[in-house]
């Protein structure tokens, strides 16, 4: 018979009590018992790769971008959902609101995005996403404020999760220890204010990396790590987000 432990015992015993005391609700109608449930599910705001930037990850801006006029530094740009609604919720309730178990289904969806995406080409004519030329997933990383303030690096959970779907190894490389938070900031102090902020520590000569990052809006701190990156050698970036606001 399995021996069950003590650490089991009391980690079933704290999760009951959550439970009890802080009910599960979905996240986009507030259903009890999910926190995503069917119907939210179904209406989440996924972008048809097909038609969306290759650069920047826009909806819509396959051919002709308003949002990023092709010039960004990534190789490519995948994101999940557009910005909104149950979207939008599901990054704040697991930001601002501590609900770590959002991670995993973060991760999933970032994942189902890769998936779609390496049916359809980046500008440089390759998928846009090919696990096997890649060599390491890197996370852009909290400030230092956000990391005392939250007890955790969000993007640090969430690539374990997407490291453990698909397969590549997480690199725990990029340190960001200033900036004042981007939510405020019109697009010229987002580019400013993230401006040599963001550092590599490694050496990562002839690297192929997956950038992943919550939300692009501007993609002012997308394109700053992926300057970071670049600095220290790496030879191309493919970068992928959970939202793109557009």
């Amino acid at each position: 018979m399995p021996t069950i432990s003590p650490t089991h015992i009391c980690r079933s015993f704290a999760e009951t009590l959550a439970e009890l005391l802080w009910p599960t609700h979905c996240i986009g109608c507030d259903y009890p018992d999910e926190l995503l449930c069917e119907r939210c599910r179904a209406h989440l705001p996924w972008i048809a790769q097909r038609w969306a930037c290759p650069d920047c990850g826009a909806p819509f801006g396959w051919l002709t971008c308003t949002e990023c006029s092709h010039e960004w530094e990534q190789r490519a740009t995948i994101c999940a959902w557009a910005f909104e609604d149950t979207a939008a919720r599901t990054v704040t309730s697991y930001k601002d609101h501590h609900e770590l178990r959002l991670a995993p289904v973060i991760a999933a969806a970032l994942a189902t995005a890769l998936d779609e995406a390496s049916s359809w080409p980046a500008r440089d004519g390759c998928p846009r996403y090919d696990p096997a030329d890649l060599d390491a997933l890197v996370f852009v990383p909290a400030t230092t404020e956000a990391y005392v303030r939250r007890g955790y690096d969000h993007m640090e959970l969430i690539g374990r999760k997407l490291a453990h779907e698909t397969g590549l190894p997480l690199a725990d490389i990029l340190v960001r220890p200033r900036a004042r938070d981007q939510r405020d900031l019109s697009r010229e102090e987002r580019a400013a204010n993230l401006k040599g902020s963001i550092y590599a520590l490694e050496d990562l000569s002839d690297l192929r990396i997956l950038l992943i990052d919550d939300v692009i809006t501007t993609g002012a701190s997308m394109r700053e790590a992926t300057r970071a990156l670049s600095a220290r050698g790496a030879a191309k970036v493919t970068a992928c987000a959970l939202c793109r606001v557009w």
